[in-house]
């Protein structure tokens, strides 16, 4: 913290005439801010305005002991699509403009929702997917697919109308959202129609992005 003000007092001395209290902070060059739905509700998806916000304490540690806290990789599955923050919120404003074939789905546990999460998504903790190591109930998955537009014919699931998924958890250092993704793979979704924000909370904190609290 001590190094970060003495870097920003000596940039402020070299450069006198920048303001830096008032230059705004935009998502993109073009974008200022995107409105969205969160639970049918209008919310507006922006950076925080304050040129010295420091990032959420929950997400500056860098240490957490492995296992489980272990680093991901960039591709988890052939065909999976691991996308950003941008990506992320064009999938928000999709959803916003009438498109029903998109969920963007928060895999961590309350308690970790509880403390903010992205707005317009909703949650499915890992745990109530996972019948490998969250010790899910196959029928809870079973209705949680027919939830995301799969049909059961006969003991085998058509995904043709199924949603197109987005899930994150905390991070990169986050088994959450991974192991949603490997159970539904598991069960058949077919990997075009999921879509893995690797950099979760964590990334999308440390860029000022505005969460939303339950």
């Amino acid at each position: 913290m001590k190094r970060f003000v003495f870097i920003l007092n000596l940039f402020l001395i070299m450069f006198p005439g920048y303001n830096c209290a008032e230059s705004p902070v935009k998502i993109t060059p073009q974008l200022e801010k995107v409105d969205i739905l969160h639970q049918g509700k209008p919310f507006t998806i922006m950076r925080n305005q304050d040129n010295f916000n420091l990032m959420n304490p929950d997400f500056t540690l860098t240490s957490r002991p492995c296992p489980p806290f272990c680093l991901q990789p960039m591709t988890l599955s052939t065909g999976v699509e691991t996308i950003g923050e941008l990506e992320v919120i064009d999938y928000l404003k999709k959803i916003k403009e009438g498109d029903q074939s998109i969920l963007v789905i928060d895999s961590r546990t309350p308690d970790w929702v509880q403390k903010g999460t992205i707005p317009g998504t909703i949650n499915i903790p890992w745990d109530q997917l996972s019948t490998s190591v969250g010790g899910a109930d196959p029928l809870t998955v079973k209705e949680y697919l027919a939830k995301f537009g799969a049909q059961e014919l006969e003991g085998l699931w058509d995904f043709s109308q199924a949603k197109t998924l987005i899930l994150f958890c905390n991070g990169v250092w986050c088994g959450q959202s991974p192991l949603n993704i490997k159970t539904l793979l598991k069960y058949g979704y077919p990997p075009p129609k999921l879509k893995w924000y690797r950099g979760g909370m964590q990334a999308w904190e440390t860029v000022g992005l505005n969460v939303i609290k339950p």
